[in-house]
């Protein structure tokens, strides 16, 4: 498989897009505006202490207060890294929650500092995660100051190979320094470059705890890399073919970075000068505009639906205009199409940036061994995310129901916002119903002793009175005994209306509309 890193950079924006066979599975934004902290490590102060969900809010200076739970203030020495790679940045949702904690209240206090690393980016109405479990990220190595632990990533299968980095990660691990973690990276790397930048990260650990001695809560006392750097430092390596940067001054950083730390993959780092921009070589601008569509067509001519809610994500799958062409066995049509959507569903998740719970109506098989093999499909195409998942088997009511680790909010919710018109619902009320509304307002507004009053409608809406009801306001007349005129209106919405008083022209709406 050719993978490939792209890199597109601005003043105003940096794009990063994963490319596996020249399809885009992965895209990554960071912009002045957006403030990542996901990595940044904070003197926080303790606002409020919450012994019935075992949690405390801290003050690290954001708009909300952070959220940090009794499981992220004690160290759990696993025996290996849970999420693979030994990243600090987790979602929380895992086996910790089940283990026996001390009561939170007896391991801090509101109005008490402490040193805390956000792990969640604050999405919708929920602040940041928080924990005190802080890591500094390396290229090859995490170093954990709190901790006594030293692992290896589970993607580093080979056993023999994860007793050798086991070791060395021992032996240039000073007594009561901390713990450490190798990541994928780091396989069959030497003693030396692991003592370099070990030495690099207690460094940069010094440098925090003097920070935070002359620092005064809440306060900002590490940042993480930026995007660009980040990704670099945690994927870029012999397993990417390619990376592809459109601005000199990127490309000059990571340049120097790739020959300190890896100078055989410097070759791979190449500066795009080509006429035309570099995403829309590759079709990515393209495949940005589809991000945002519902419908998500499959190579079979079947289609998945995608449905973010508050609660969690759904995803529909239908055959569409796949028949199965001459087949007369509707089931082998149906899993063709099952395994078409379990292969999209796998890249849409790590294309749009899906977190939380996510519920996937396939089809309806009736072989198991058809459902186990459409399962095994979204599970193996899954086992590429970076980010983790869990998925489950498929239930009594052909659901499979499945977890994916939420940083961030998903590109969807970062690059749009709610419709000030529908309210986020994508709907609008119809002409005819909001004439109704229109209807029991006046009558409402009559019985009041409103006896001359003006209508206010969106032009589509007025349009449909003339031509679907022309004696509206005729019967309106009639009926309320008052004088009423309509006026349409550009300014109003298509489900919006205004009442007047006609003597006065005092807005009546707020008391007569529904």
């Amino acid at each position: 498989m050719r993978r490939e890193i792209l890199i597109s950079a601005s003043a105003h924006e940096s794009w990063v897009a994963l490319l596996e066979d020249d399809l885009l599975v992965e895209i990554m934004l960071d912009r002045p505006d957006q403030d990542r902290i996901v990595g940044d490590i904070y003197l926080g102060k303790v606002e409020a202490v919450l012994p019935g969900i075992q949690a405390a809010f801290v003050d690290i200076g954001t708009e909300k207060a952070g959220f940090l739970h009794v499981s992220d203030l004690i160290q759990d020495d696993d025996d290996d890294d849970e999420n693979g790679e030994g990243d600090a940045r987790t979602d929380g949702q895992n086996g910790r929650r089940q283990r026996k904690h001390p009561p939170i209240q007896e391991l801090i206090r509101k109005g008490e500092e402490v040193l805390v690393q956000a792990t969640k980016e604050p999405i919708g109405t929920k602040g940041p995660r928080l924990t005190a479990q802080v890591s500094l990220p390396g290229r090859c190595l995490v170093y954990m100051p709190y901790s006594s632990h030293v692992g290896v990533s589970r993607k580093i299968e080979q056993r023999e190979e994860r007793v050798r980095l086991r070791t060395l990660a021992r032996n240039i691990l000073p007594p009561d320094s901390g713990g450490l973690i190798v990541r994928t990276v780091g396989e069959e790397l030497t003693q030396e470059k692991f003592a370099g930048e070990f030495k690099r990260l207690h460094g940069t650990w010094k440098k925090i705890q003097k920070q935070v001695g002359s620092s005064k809560a809440p306060a900002l006392v590490h940042r993480e890399a930026r995007l660009v750097s980040g990704v670099i430092r945690d994927l870029f390596s012999d397993k990417f073919d390619a990376v592809i940067v459109d601005d000199e001054s990127v490309h000059r950083e990571i340049t120097q970075y790739v020959r300190n730390v890896d100078p055989d993959l410097l070759e791979r780092v190449k500066l795009y000068d080509g006429p035309e921009p570099l995403f829309d070589t590759h079709g990515i601008e393209e495949e940005i505009e589809k991000v945002f569509q519902r419908k998500v067509f499959l190579p079979s001519g079947g289609y998945i639906i995608v449905e973010p809610t508050e609660a969690l994500v759904s995803i529909d799958v239908n055959t569409g205009r796949f028949t199965g062409k001459g087949k007369k066995d509707p089931e082998e049509t149906i899993l063709r199409t099952n395994v078409d959507a379990a292969k999209e569903i796998a890249r849409q998740l790590r294309l749009r940036d899906v977190g939380g719970i996510i519920v996937c109506d396939f089809i309806d098989m009736e072989s198991q061994g058809n459902r186990d093999r459409v399962l095994h499909e979204l599970r193996s195409h899954l086992g590429r995310d970076r980010a983790r998942t869990k998925t489950f088997q498929v239930s009594d009511l052909g659901l499979v129901e499945m977890t994916r680790q939420r940083v961030r909010p998903s590109l969807f919710q970062s690059l749009s916002a709610l419709c000030r018109h529908c309210e986020g619902t994508g709907r609008i009320l119809t002409p005819p119903t909001v004439v109704r509304r229109v209807e029991r307002s006046l009558r409402r507004a009559a019985s009041g002793g409103e006896d001359a009053l003006i209508v206010r409608l969106h032009p589509e809406v007025a349009l449909y009175i003339l031509e679907s009801e022309p004696d509206f306001l005729r019967r309106l007349r009639r009926v309320t005994r008052s004088d009423l005129d309509l006026f349409d209106d550009p300014l109003l919405r298509e489900d919006e209306f205004r009442l007047t008083s006609g003597a006065e022209e005092r807005d009546v709406t707020d008391l007569y509309g529904v």
